[in-house]
């Protein structure tokens, strides 16, 4: 028959066809699997991707371990699902949309009106919503469609509404006002973690506020001293302690000001004057501390970034524009006592890089310190931190992984202040809060509900809730199949009623990037352990950031981004996939570049031309139908290879149980090509009648490098059912076969160190004919001199040998010693001599080597050098260190080695 096997493995020829035929097999449903109702089960729910735009190396990285996941502990009979989804992005699909609209219609949302504003972002959200399914499903993704949510859905909307009506009931969530981070381009509050700092220099004016003012302040924002209502000093500092508790009157450039001087300790009295100004209106800080001195509170900045009315000719300038006029009435009235340049940061929006403005604005919170009854008297911050320090609700810690983050996960929950959920847009879960004027009494009632109220003139609260609120429920929300899935109990919890959720919750694994630790992880679980009074999931795994080949960030103005599907296109799908994996360790950033990506493509093409030639040497089809039952060993690489893939099959499996995937993907490239492909196969070629073991051997591989690489792997799959002649009825699918299992059995370690020392033997042979340049047909006559059994080991297999080397052996004793003109080459307990008489030109082989051990001195020496400057240890990276060390050492060796080579021909 034809074989199925092309001579080169092509991607693009198998990737899309082998995806449809995935979908169509319904493996990606655990409901359309046969599996045993006692089977374990296994959930992700993936983390949903932005409808912005498309997809990044980041969330490749996401896609290849989670798929990675859900592949393993498919074929290991779990019951596993991957739950996909997308989030609606509130205020980075609203910029965009915006931006979009500006460019195109020269109009604002405001002059588009909101119901046509939304229309034309809910139309871009789909349109990028159905792209990035497309690109997930080109990675191999293997999560189950018919299952997938959005964050604007409207069983999300179902469960968003039902959280905040509990929050609000048991007075979690109150509307006050607060200083808050305000992004006047985006017109909205922004989370303190959703805030950016960018390191820049700015310019600290020292001055006095008038001229009969006791003493100078020192700020780097002079434009929000005119809402100044104290000036704050360290209760140590001496030169100001006469002046705390008096109130001072001054004329700030026109603007009349009344200060009270208050103490404070957080004061820095080495720091401008060590007198600071308090704004209560525009830093959190002094916010602080007008709470605690009943300081009155003076907005200066409005939302557009704009001093408000009634500061005189200052009223309706930038913030920037009222600076420069503060700067000159201060100069022209002698007040700028100093201008010096220092280093600070500017806070910024994560979105559209615009200065933030902290403020007073009436928004909504969420009260994280509030003790609530049914959590056992403990506040959404205790629980959340019990929840990794010892667990709660009788589950076990959540554990994250790298465990260093569990530091940085409490650091964060024990600042955690009350989290403002509204946001001034457009685009989101509006708030369900509504208002009307009571038609009796003319006062203000509110409603807040699942459903709109019954009843005429209610108005629903036109502000948003922040997109983390939504996607905080992601874990349990998507878990309801409908609306009505979602109940509040009596005792005031969120009741989830659905087979999904009483299978796969709490999920099993969070993967997802370190720097969303806060954003995200954080949030989930304090909104799940709040609403359902569970944990979220069990594990957290914190993939690190992807960077270039230098460690650099990457990003379009370095012209270093790289686009995972562009190469997928050039390299294949499983290439991409591995050069992610393999070299990325949790937590830690990893670096990708396209030379990574073709060199894990090579090792796909050597795991195809592997297949390709058993298939057409070696194969058993009765070993391919059951590769379950190893074949009975009769030599001694029989058992040498076959113990060699019972043990990777207990490590990968560990591996990937631990998290270790690098590792895994490391060991299954040794395998393939150094065990399997450089040695067995080779092996075969001489010793016949390996049909059966290399059948197993090949499709026990596959199984294990099938979560890695799942194209390519699944092809060869295909191609083998072909082999085998099993019709479309009878074709079987390599993602819902079964895992290999280890046996318990295990091959002595002597056999093992029988075969390595033939191993050490033959490389080294074929080193020495590399090193003198020896053509392939020369028969090298050689000896070998070891201990009776060392020489009972090479004469049992001395064909073998002489067939991989290109020797003629003669077996001596292990007294013998080196003849005439014969290379040493030395092994554990035993020696080999390599007669070179008329084979090489000594004379001119002593030259080649003297000058290769006089640069090799050189280089060593240089190397040592190196190393023993203190500056170099103390300044170089210590990965760098490492390396020059390790190639020190591998010098050193090289120089032993080209010594005795010269003593050899002597």
């Amino acid at each position: 028959m034809k074989l199925a096997f092309s001579k080169a493995y092509q991607p693009a020829k198998y990737e899309k066809k082998i995806y449809r035929q995935w979908e169509k097999s319904g493996a990606f449903n655990p409901d359309k699997l046969k599996i045993p109702q006692s089977a374990k089960n296994y959930s992700i729910v993936m983390p949903p991707p932005n409808v912005t735009g498309t997809l990044h190396l980041g969330h490749a990285v996401m896609l290849a371990v989670e798929d990675l996941l859900i592949r393993h502990y498919r074929m290991r009979g779990y019951r596993t699902l991957w739950l996909p989804g997308t989030d609606h992005a509130a205020i980075a699909t609203q910029t965009k949309v915006e931006k979009l609209l500006k460019e195109k219609e020269g109009k604002t949302r405001h002059q588009l009106g909101r119901k046509k504003f939304l229309k034309a972002v809910e139309e871009f959200a789909q349109a990028s919503h159905d792209t990035i399914v497309n690109q997930v499903k080109k990675l191999g993704s293997s999560c189950d469609w018919s299952r997938e949510a959005y964050t604007l859905d409207r069983v999300r909307t179902q469960a968003v509404r039902s959280v905040f009506k509990l929050m609000y009931e048991d007075g979690l969530i109150y509307r006050g006002e607060r200083v808050v981070n305000w992004c006047p381009r985006c017109h909205s509050t922004l989370a303190d973690d959703e805030v950016e700092y960018q390191n820049q220099k700015a310019t600290l004016y020292t001055f006095r506020y008038d001229k009969n003012f006791p003493f100078a302040i020192a700020t780097t924002r002079p434009e929000t001293k005119l809402g100044d209502t104290a000036i704050a000093i360290n209760p140590k500092d001496s030169r100001y302690k006469k002046y705390i508790g008096k109130t001072f009157k001054a004329n700030f450039c026109g603007i009349p000001l009344k200060l009270k001087i208050v103490a404070s300790r957080e004061v820095a009295m080495d720091f401008g004057t060590g007198a600071l100004g308090v704004t209560p209106a525009h830093s959190f800080v002094d916010w602080k501390l007008s709470q605690k001195h009943q300081l009155k509170i003076i907005k200066v900045i409005d939302e557009n970034g704009r001093i408000r009315n009634g500061f005189k000719e200052f009223s309706q300038k930038s913030a920037l524009k009222a600076r420069q006029q503060i700067i000159q009435c201060l100069k022209e009235n002698n007040l700028l006592e100093k201008e010096e340049t220092i280093e600070n940061n500017l806070s910024v929006c994560y979105r559209c890089g615009e200065p933030i403005e902290p403020l007073p604005s009436q928004q909504w919170f969420i009260d994280v310190n509030k003790k609530i009854k049914r959590l056992g008297e403990k506040s959404l911050k205790q629980i959340s931190l019990e929840a990794v320090k010892k667990g709660i609700f009788k589950r076990k810690p959540i554990k994250i992984i790298p465990q260093r983050f569990e530091k940085t996960y409490f650091n964060w929950v024990n600042n955690l202040e009350d989290w403002c959920i509204s946001r001034q847009i457009w685009f989101g879960h509006q708030v369900p809060v509504w208002y009307r004027e009571n038609p009796r009494n003319g006062k203000q009632e509110t409603y807040v509900g699942i459903n709109p109220p019954r009843g005429k003139n209610w108005e629903q609260d036109p502000d948003t809730l922040d997109t983390w609120f939504s996607s905080g429920l992601w874990t349990f929300s998507t878990l309801a199949r409908k609306g009505s899935d979602i109940k509040i109990a009596p005792t005031g919890h969120l009741v989830i009623n659905s087979e999904d959720f009483r299978r796969f919750h709490p999920t099993t694994v969070l993967e997802t990037g370190y720097d969303i630790l806060f954003f995200w992880v954080a949030r989930m679980i304090i909104m799940t352990a709040y609403a359902i009074q569970d944990i979220p999931f069990r594990d957290v795994y914190l993939h690190g950031l992807v960077t270039d080949r230098y460690g650099k960030k990457m990003s379009k103005s370095k012209g270093n981004v790289i686009d995972p599907l562009e190469m997928a296109r050039k390299y294949g799908t499983d290439a991409v996939r591995l050069s992610l994996i393999v070299g990325s360790t949790p937590g830690n950033d990893s670096r990708v570049y396209e030379e990574k990506i073709a060199g894990a493509r090579n090792f796909v093409n050597k795991l195809w031309n592997i297949s390709r030639y058993v298939a057409e040497n070696s194969f058993s089809k009765a070993t391919f139908l059951r590769p379950d039952r190893p074949p009975q060993p009769k030599t001694l690489a029989d058992r040498w290879i076959l113990a060699k893939l019972n043990g990777l099959t207990r490590e990968i499996t560990y591996d990937i149980k631990a998290y270790n995937f690098s590792a895994a993907g490391e060991k299954l490239r040794e395998f393939v090509w150094d065990n399997l492909a450089d040695w067995y196969l080779e092996i075969s070629k001489i010793e016949k009648g390996k049909n059966h073991i290399l059948t197993y051997v090949l499709v026990n591989t596959l199984k294990l490098c099938h979560p890695f690489m799942p194209f390519v792997t699944e092809q060869i799959f295909q191609n083998l059912n072909q082999q085998a002649n099993l019709t479309k009825t009878k074709r079987r699918w390599l993602l819902t076969q079964l895992w290999p299992l280890p046996l318990k059995r295990s091959v002595p370690k002597k056999t093992l160190a029988g075969f390595a020392f033939l191993q050490e033997m033959i490389t080294k042979v074929r080193y020495l004919r590399s090193f003198y340049r020896i053509a392939p047909n020369i028969i090298l006559p050689a000896s070998f001199a070891g201990s009776t059994t060392k020489s009972r080991l090479v004469r049992k297999h001395l064909s073998l040998v002489e067939k991989l080397t290109g020797t003629s052996f003669t077996i001596a004793n292990s007294k013998t010693k080196r003849p005439s003109q014969a290379a040493t080459i030395a092994l554990s307990d035993a020696k080999i001599f390599i007669n070179l008489k008329g084979v090489i030109d000594f004379e001119k082989e002593r030259k080649r080597i003297a000058q290769e051990l006089i640069r090799a001195k050189s280089f060593c020496g240089n190397l040592e050098q190196k190393l023993k400057n203190k500056k170099f240890i103390k300044g170089a990276p210590k990965e760098i260190v490492t390396k020059e060390k390790h190639k020190l050492v591998q010098w050193q060796k090289k120089i032993r080695a080209l010594k005795q080579s010269l003593a050899d021909l002597k």
